[in-house]
Order: C-alpha cells, then structure tokens, then sequence
C-alpha cells in the first residue's frame, strides 16, 4: 500500500498499474476476460487498430460503443476503445462488460450522455472500468456524470473523471460494491440544478464503497465524496480542495455507517460553502450505526495563510468512533459532537 509520501508523487498522472488487491469477484472476472481471449497487442494490430470499439474475446470492431455493449449481451466481455476523443455512451442492460482503455489515459468518453444520465449508464450483472477518461458531462437536471451504476458491482481503476456535473452517482444497491482505485476526480460538483447537489462521487445505499489510492481537486460544488453505503472504506487517497470553488465537506457519510478513513490527506481550501467540518459523519439521520468507524493515520490542514476553525470530523450520531493519529494542522479541531 502506498504511503502518504510516496502517493503524493503520483497523485498528478491517474494512469497507474493496476491495483492489486481487489475483491475475489474482481480477480474472477479479470481471469474470465484474459483466459482464451486474443492477446491486447494482436487484437490492435488487426486492421491497424481501425476499429474504434472492439471485443476482445472475438476480435470484431463496432462503429459504436453501444453496439459492442449489445454484442456481449448476457455474456462476459471485454470491450476495448481505441485511443481518440469519442461522443459516445452505452447503456449497459446484462452481462458482465468489462471497459478497458486500449492505451490508458487516451480514450475520452465526453459530451454524450445516454438516457440522459451518463456516459456509462451500468445495470448489468457487473462491470469494470480501466484507463478510461470521462470528460464535459452535463445533462438538465445537472446530475450528469461520467459513471451512471444503477445495478451490480463495479470496479474503476486507473481513471480521470473531470469538468463534468458529477464523477460517479450510483442508485441504492444494499448488497453490492463500488470499488475506485488509482482514479483520479477534477473540476466535478454543483448545487445550481433542478435536482440538488451533484458530487465528484456520489453513492446511494450500496452497501460496500472502496476508494483507494485517488485523488480529489478542484471540486466545482458540492462534497468530494458522499457515501450512504452502510460500509465505506476511503484509503491512501488525496482531497485538495485548495483551488476548489463553492465546496462543502471533503467527506460525507451523511447515514453513517462502518468502514475506515484512513493515511489520507486533506487541504481545506478558501472558497467554501461550508467550511465548518472535513468529515461529516451522520448529518442526515443515522440509518447505520457507527460504532467501530475507524478515523485514522491521516493528514489535514488548511491552505497557506487561511485562518478559520473547521472541526476535522463532525458527528450527529453519538457512536463510538475510533480516532487516533491523525496529524492536524493549525486551526484544526480534531472532533465535533453535533
């Protein structure tokens, strides 16, 4: 696991090796899709890699992401984009489909958002994303995002969610998994729209969120990360906030719930809807206890010169968190009974 000082080296290129701790679902579909598939470098070399959206277990290049996705169907199948700019989206509506960058950091998914959600709207019985770059998402209600997940697990590792409404937004899904890892959210985030505020990632009550090794910045409005899962685990990960514009809380559990928040690093910035806490635990009504939520091993301040005094972590639900180690720059409250 990265430490602070090291990922603070790498935090600027979201484009990273793959994680290697990963759920067993996820190292199962990894096996499925690279077991008897046409090897990455052949595939492209086919056709000098015309095709802008291929399925790699069959070799066949498709005019649109959409009918890639159709292609697989109620099976499981890898879906690799070529490097380009696309205004393409997909609905995803069975099966398990993997999305994977065929050079990590050069496909763009942007502009283009289907069912007027998302670029990726994900209900199937899974998915994954790797290396993908989701730009320019914006739709009416101002929930557009790069990831729409209504049904199923989803694993995303090495990618950029930016200049968009929303990075993530997930429906309620009490027993399945989000897992982040290695991504990176920028320019995300607003509170001007029909149906409230919108955030870098936004997920329901689904019942695990994983995010690893990340890095939040620039946020547009709204929190960094909200989660209403009864489980959420925030790791190794960074929200600077220090150019952010009309930003709330840098976490968000606003039911509460288990997990950790732990050996991450947080900067406070001046432009601030609400400044009066980083980590907001239970703010809307505790539907899950608390009791155990580790808030460990991390690092916070405020930007150079700001003078106010935020609580580091601000509670409404009276359970036993558990705080220790955590370096807190000046100003900085380290707890908040509200």
């Amino acid at each position: 696991m990265l430490t602070i000082k090291s990922y603070v080296g790498t935090m600027m290129s979201p484009f990273v090796s793959p994680a290697s701790r990963l759920p067993r679902w996820l190292l199962a579909a990894v096996g499925v899709a690279a077991v008897g598939a046409i090897p990455l470098a052949a595939l492209l070399a086919q056709g000098g890699g015309a095709s802008s959206f291929t399925v790699l277990e069959t070799g066949r290049g498709y005019g649109s992401l959409q009918e890639a996705v159709d292609a697989i169907g109620d099976r499981e199948g890898t879906v690799i984009i070529a490097p380009g700019n696309w205004s393409e989206c997909a609905v995803q509506s069975e099966g398990v489909v993997h999305f994977r960058a065929a050079e990590a950091g050069k496909a763009l998914l942007g502009g283009q958002a289907c069912e007027g959600k998302a670029a990726l709207v994900l209900r199937g019985r899974g998915a994954t994303v790797d290396g993908l770059v989701f730009a320019d998402l914006a739709v009416d209600d101002g929930n557009g995002a790069g990831i729409r997940l209504e049904q199923g697990p989803l694993r995303v590792s090495q990618s950029w969610f930016r200049d968009s409404q929303q990075g993530i937004l997930t429906a309620n899904g009490v027993d399945s998994e989000l897992v982040v890892d290695k991504s990176t959210f920028t320019r995300l985030g607003t509170c001007e729209n029909s149906a409230g505020c919108a955030h870098s990632i936004y997920a329901g009550d689904y019942g695990t969120v994983t995010v690893t090794r990340s890095r939040f910045e620039q946020g547009t409005g709204g929190h960094y990360l909200k989660s209403r899962a009864s489980r959420t685990v925030v790791e190794d990960s960074s929200f600077d906030d220090s150019q952010g514009r009309a930003t709330n809380y840098l976490i968000d559990l606003p039911n509460g719930g288990t997990g950790s928040i732990r050996g991450n690093w947080f900067v406070q910035g001046r432009d601030k809807e609400n400044w009066s806490t980083m980590i907001a635990v239970g703010a809307e009504g505790a539907n899950y206890s608390s009791n155990g939520l580790v808030i460990a091993g991390n690092e916070a301040r405020l930007v150079p010169g700001l003078s106010r005094n935020p609580a580091f972590v601000a509670d409404w639900t009276g359970d036993d968190i558990v705080m220790r180690d955590n370096q807190l720059g000046s100003g900085i409250r380290a707890f908040e009974k509200r």
